[in-house]
């Protein structure tokens, strides 16, 4: 759930036609500070992510998958549009997400809101806000009918050597202990072509990923009751 490009919205899109996709690969600690606890659990994750932007809003999309042995294992993804005709900082947010395992689907949502988007001159700081109705489709224990708020953020410093960025997700689930779910990945990423010498094109980033959840992360226990930090190792190209 790699959402933090998203955050340059339809400000860019405002302005000019954009796009930008990345490819990134991450060792996912999780088995290991864990143990037996998340033995299931994958090392590897591979993802696709892009953001395009036009005049009328910005699309978006992310796609993980899981490996472990010599397979992939699940796969995740979610897609989104945003749409404004207007000048005002707020755009309409259509979303789906859903996936695949081996042990079959994932709960297929949909959603639809608001969100309220943020950038600074140079994009070099850039934040969104997203208010939503959410559709568990194929929630059986509790209701369909839901809502998430998501904040989107992206911070580039240290003269575009260093890029903080991540999402927060918070969502309502009466079929969880608490009937809330959070899901957060806060990124850090050095890019190695801000650094003297190197070739601009050379658009390899290397950094870390800490996949923060509160009812979400299944173990093997089967029961997603509990908070975990993950950390990855990671690292990404940008075309």
């Amino acid at each position: 759930m790699k959402k933090y490009l998203l955050t340059a919205l339809f400000v860019i899109a405002s302005v000019q036609m954009f796009a930008q996709l990345n490819v990134q690969m991450h060792y996912d600690f999780g088995k290991t500070i864990y143990g037996n606890e998340l033995s299931n659990r994958p090392h590897w994750t591979a993802t696709i992510e892009n953001f395009s932007a036009d005049k009328w809003g910005s699309t978006y999309f992310f796609v993980d998958g899981n490996f472990g042995g010599n397979t992939m294992e699940s796969a995740y993804a979610e897609f989104s549009r945003e749409l404004r005709f207007w000048k005002a900082p707020v755009a309409i947010h259509v979303e789906y997400n859903g996936g695949l395992s081996g042990n079959g689907s994932y709960n297929d949502a949909y959603l639809a809101g608001a969100a309220w988007n943020w950038a600074n001159k140079d994009f070099s700081k850039t934040f969104s806000l997203q208010l939503l109705y959410k559709y568990l489709a194929r929630q059986t224990i509790g209701s369909k009918h839901s809502w998430q708020i998501t904040a989107v953020w992206g911070i580039h410093f240290a003269k575009g050597l260093c890029t903080f960025s991540g999402y927060a997700d918070l969502w309502h689930d009466n079929s969880v202990t608490g009937n809330l779910v959070l899901s957060s990945e806060p990124q850090f990423w050095f890019n190695l072509n801000a650094l003297e010498g190197v070739d601009d094109a050379f658009k390899l980033s290397v950094g870390t990923e800490l996949e923060l959840t509160k009812n979400l992360v299944w173990p093997t226990d089967g029961m997603n009751k509990r908070f975990y930090a993950i950390p990855t190792l990671a690292v990404k190209w940008t075309f």
